[in-house]
C-alpha cells in the first residue's frame, strides 16, 4: 500500500508540472488497460482523425499480477477515455480513479456495460480449492469478458455509443466501424457453432488455470480443470491429478489443454496418470499477456480467437 502511495504521489506531481494543452487542437487521448479491449477500440477508430489509442499493459505481463508503475497511473489520470475490464484484478484501478481521476474523464467499466451478463466464477468438480485466501468463499465475478465472441460484439457496440458521445465529429465512422467489426464476429462466432456442434467430444480439460468459462457457455461446453481462472496456485494435488486422469480416460478426451505463457508440468502429470498416457497437449490463447512484439507481429482479437478454434477443433475431434 505504501508503494502504490508513493506512486500516487508521484503523479499528483507530474500532472502539476504539466504546461496546459491548448484544448481546441489536443488529441482524444484513449487508454486501454488490456490488449482485447485495446483492440476492439482499434476497430473501432478506425481512421478517425485526431485520435490517440494507447494500451496499459503491453509488456507480457499477466493482469493477475500486473503492478502499475508512475507512469501507468500518469497515462490514465491524463487521459480522456479510459477502459478496463473492471473485475478483481482492477482493484488498484478503482483505488486510483476513486482518489485521482479528473471529473471530464470517461470511464468505461466493460463488466459494468456487460450488466446481467457477467457470470460468477465457479469452482467445478475436481479444481484445486485456493490456499489461504480469506475471500475464497465469497463468490467472484469472472472478469475474462473477452473470451467470448458475442461479449465482444455487445461491448464493441457499447464502445462506440460512448466515444460517439465524447467526439461527436467521428461518431458517423465509430458506429459504421462497430457495425462492420460486429459482422467480423458474427461470422467467426457461426464458425464457432459450427465446429462445436459437430463435434464428437464437447469436454475440455485443463491442466491449468480455467479462464474460459464465458466461452465453453456460448457453444455448451462441459470443462475439467486444475484451478479457477484467477487462480494463483501452481501445484496440483495428487487428488486433483488424479481426478482430472480419471475423467479424461473415463470420456477418453484426445487432449489436455493449458494456457499460453504456462509450464506444462501438471498437464503432463495428468496425461502420464491415464490409461492410454497419449493425448495432445494443446495450447489455448487467453490473451491475458500479449506483448508488443505479439502486435507488431500482427496479431489481433480476431486472429487469436481464430487459432484458439483451430485448437478447440482438434481438441474436440
Amino acid at each position: 500500500m505504501k508503494k502504490f502511495v508513493c506512486l500516487l504521489l508521484v503523479l499528483m506531481l507530474a500532472a502539476a508540472l504539466l504546461p496546459a494543452a491548448a484544448a481546441d487542437s489536443a488529441p482524444l487521448r484513449i487508454v486501454a488497460a488490456v490488449f482485447p479491449v485495446w483492440d476492439w477500440t482499434r476497430q473501432i477508430i478506425g481512421g478517425a482523425e485526431n485520435v490517440e489509442l494507447s494500451l496499459l499493459l503491453d509488456n507480457g505481463v499477466d493482469l493477475h499480477s500486473f503492478q502499475p508503475s508512475a507512469a501507468d497511473l500518469m497515462a490514465i489520470t491524463s487521459c480522456d477515455v479510459f477502459l478496463f475490464v473492471g473485475g478483481e484484478s482492477d482493484d488498484w484501478v478503482k483505488d486510483a480513479l476513486r482518489q485521482f481521476a479528473p471529473p471530464d474523464l470517461l470511464v468505461l467499466n466493460l463488466m459494468d456495460l456487460l450488466g446481467e451478463d457477467v457470470r460468477e466464477e465457479t469452482l467445478i468438480e475436481g479444481m484445486e480449492p485456493e490456499k489461504d485466501d480469506p475471500d475464497a468463499a465469497e463468490p467472484e465475478n469472472d472478469e475474462h469478458i473477452w473470451l467470448s465472441l458475442r461479449n465482444a460484439k455487445k461491448l464493441t457496440r457499447s464502445i462506440a455509443e460512448a466515444l460517439s458521445g465524447r467526439d461527436p465529429a467521428n461518431a458517423d465512422r465509430y458506429r459504421s466501424n462497430a457495425e462492420r467489426y460486429g459482422s467480423e464476429l458474427d461470422l467467426l462466432d457461426q464458425e464457432y457453432s459450427s465446429v462445436t456442434a459437430s463435434a464428437s467430444f464437447h469436454t475440455l480439460l485443463f491442466g491449468d488455470r480455467f479462464p474460459f468459462r464465458y466461452l465453453a457457455d456460448d457453444y455448451h461446453l462441459t470443462c475439467y480443470a486444475a484451478f479457477s481462472g484467477c487462480s494463483a496456485e501452481t501445484e496440483a494435488s495428487f487428488r486433483t491429478i488424479a481426478f482430472l486422469a480419471q475423467k479424461i480416460d473415463e470420456l477418453h478426451l484426445p487432449a489436455v489443454l493449458i494456457l499460453e505463457g504456462s509450464s506444462p508440468k501438471i498437464a503432463e502429470t495428468v496425461i502420464g496418470a491415464t490409461a492410454e498416457k497419449n493425448q495432445k497437449l494443446l495450447i489455448l490463447n487467453s490473451m491475458q499477456s500479449v506483448t508488443r512484439q505479439d502486435i507488431d507481429r500482427g496479431d489481433t482479437y480476431l486472429s487469436l480467437m481464430k487459432e484458439n478454434l483451430a485448437v478447440l477443433t482438434e481438441a474436440l475431434q
